[in-house]
């Protein structure tokens, strides 16, 4: 770390100071001798700085200029990411008082507004006041006075004009609109982006290198309030990415075409040419699972086009973007015959194939995401190791992985970026919960996530369900469990999505030659007469690889191996008050589908979408049912 860092240190050393005699020149006239001085000083830092430069890894066809452009930014991240690594560790030895200064910065900040004078935030001088006199709230606290924000009017919630009114994934319900200022973004960056790209360094040295990222984004759809305010996700997007667009494989003009089937294609297209790619980012698993499955079916177009120097007839593209794209194209026969080959031999462990300097996927692979990493992992992307950087919501962040190589995802949660309260499990359907703090809580214990964060959410119920696995210093490392609309609860049985999963995994196995692909579940309550009247039970919707059927024995596993990781669901089962489980095969490229009717329905961008486990609409689940085949 220290040599790394005199490498960049000395040549920038030199730079400052020829920067400086120049301005001693000026000012006071030159001495003898001092131009050849800062002419060796000049000459000695460019050389010393591309040397450097040289020294590391990168793509093709890279000019000079791009090059020093990215070595400059990573430089400045890696610099930032380390002070605020350091202020981080500093704050988990005294998070009472850091937590304490966080909520006070919110209620300050927010005193004028009408919100904060109906709660008197001027005479809350801590926590305890705080607590004692605002309520805990949900999304119906907040419904009317966002639409108040949208239609225009001022200082409601928070000081200043939202950037954006995002939009949430709606993955626990209907799609909620939440406000996004400049002090999340910032937030997030800081304390989260340059955090995670520091621990990403350290524990994989290979990344400190100049090779292009194949970043898998999408321009969403943004519509405007009737007050002209954007609406839409608050994610990161090409849009807001353009500064760093020279850092990934993906030309500009491909960020300009609507359809996210052709921005995929393009996606893929200049990712193969490029066979030095060190990393594949996308904010979930499941995007980068989707982008290996389309490349799996349109290979040999993808191929075809690098052969010729072409790009496919079959996207949709507006001429000039066509054009600015072919400009970019020439035809490379080499790079074609050994794409040919890789994908000849099969796709297992196509990537690190297709990339020799693949080094890491950088993407959240925990919650709902954790059967797309663990498939990833099995198939395509076989021997390359899996960064899942942040927890983060459309509330802000609330965690960072300061571990990258260990199996489990934990994450430390940013006690600067939200205030946050703990329910405990066992207290959540009770009418007036008694919430802990950062410093109170229990390892071993599952707690809902209470938050005040930075665009004006106060005593907000998230709704995340989290585990405390330990302590960093004083500071609580938490591992999500799941979202309280995604448990399965017929008979107040409460089955959890990562216990159900883990159900389904074990069940899978006893399936042979079957490999799971997707799956959700519905309870029964919801079917109507699309499955004909029994006791209340779960329908599973399962997509498969390796199998066109399953017997009834098969399927009955399901409900045993249920039934032996749940004694709650034994019971009910036992007594008869809760029916065997209806396991539903359904075709290849079902869930794909469900997906986009999903994303469409919602209003939800690709970059921020994840699939809902338990089903809450009518409507998706007789779509998966008019695609059963078994």
């Amino acid at each position: 770390m220290a040599s790394s860092w005199r490498r960049v240190a000395v040549p920038l050393g030199f730079a400052v100071l020829s920067v400086a005699v120049a301005i001693v020149v000026q000012t006071h006239g030159m001495p003898p001798l001092l131009p050849s001085a800062l002419g060796v000083c000049s000459l000695v830092g460019m050389a010393l700085l591309w040397r450097d430069i040289g020294s590391k890894v990168r793509g093709e066809s890279r000019t000079w200029s791009g090059l020093l452009g990215q070595y400059v930014a990573v430089k400045a991240v890696g610099w930032l990411g380390r002070r605020q690594r350091r202020r981080l560790e500093d704050d988990t030895l005294n998070v009472k008082r850091v937590q304490e200064e966080t909520l006070l910065k919110r209620l300050r900040k927010n005193t004028d507004t009408s919100y904060g004078r109906e709660f008197d935030f001027s005479s809350m001088k801590d926590s305890a006041s705080f607590r004692a006199r605002h309520p805990i709230t949900t999304y119906e606290h907040y419904r009317d006075l966002i639409r108040r924000i949208a239609a225009g009017e001022e200082k409601v919630i928070i000081a200043e004009k939202p950037l954006i009114l995002a939009m949430t994934s709606g993955t626990s319900g209907s799609s909620a609109m939440l406000l996004s200022t400049k002090d999340t973004n910032t937030e997030f960056f800081l304390q989260g982006v340059t955090v995670c790209l520091d621990a990403m360094r350290q524990a994989f040295p290979a990344t400190d290198s100049l090779q292009r990222t194949t970043k898998f984004f999408y321009t969403p759809t943004f519509r405007q309030s009737e007050a002209g305010i954007t609406i839409g996700p608050n994610s990161s997007t090409p849009a807001s990415s353009r500064h760093m667009l020279n850092l990934y494989t993906t030309p500009a003009p491909a960020f300009e075409v609507p359809s996210e089937k052709d921005t995929l294609y393009l996606h893929l297209l200049f990712a193969l040419k490029d066979q030095s790619v060190g990393t594949l980012e996308s904010n979930f698993a499941s995007t980068v699972f989707y982008a290996f499955a389309a490349l799996q079916d349109r290979w040999q177009e993808l191929v075809g086009d690098i052969e010729r120097g072409t790009v496919s007839s079959a996207l949709a593209l507006e001429p000039k973007v066509r054009t600015r794209l072919e400009a970019l194209m020439k035809p490379d026969p080499e790079r074609a015959a050994q794409l040919r080959v890789n994908f000849q031999d099969g796709f297992k462990g196509i990537a690190k194939r297709l990339w020799p300097h693949l080094h890491l996927v950088l993407a959240v692979d925990s919650g709902s995401n954790q059967i797309y990493g663990e498939m990833l992992r099995e198939s395509y992307c076989q021997g390359v190791p899996f960064y899942s950087p942040f927890y983060a919501a459309t509330e802000g962040l609330i965690g960072v992985n300061l571990w990258p190589q260990e199996p489990n995802r934990r994450y430390l949660l940013c006690p600067r970026s939200m205030f946050c309260e703990f329910l405990p499990e066992s207290s959540l359907e009770e009418e007036a919960p008694h919430t802990l703090l950062m410093e109170e809580v229990k390892e071993g214990q599952s707690y809902e996530l209470v938050i005040t964060n930075a665009s004006g959410l106060f005593r907000y119920r998230m709704g995340d369900i989290v585990k405390v696995v330990g302590f960093h210093n004083q500071c609580p490392m938490v591992e999500f469990q799941y979202r309280r609309g995604q448990m399965l609860n017929v008979r107040g049985e409460k089955v959890s999505e990562a216990l159900f999963l883990n159900t389904l995994k074990k069940a899978v196995t006893q399936w042979p030659g079957s490999q799971l692909i997707d799956y959700c579940c519905a309870e029964s309550g919801i079917m109507g007469d699309s499955i004909g009247g029994s006791d209340p039970h779960y329908q599973v919707f399962v997509e498969l690889k390796g199998v066109r059927n399953l017997t009834e024995e098969q399927r009955y596993k399901l409900d045993i191996c249920l039934q032996q990781d749940s004694a709650v669901y034994r019971s009910f089962r036992v007594k008869g008050s809760i029916g065997p489980m209806r396991v539903q095969l359904v075709a290849d490229g079902a869930f794909k589908e469900l997906r986009k009717q999903m994303m469409d329905f919602s209003n939800t961008s690709p970059n921020t979408f994840k699939m809902h486990r338990v089903l809450r609409r009518k409507e998706y689940a007789d779509f998966l049912l008019g695609k059963t085949v078994s």
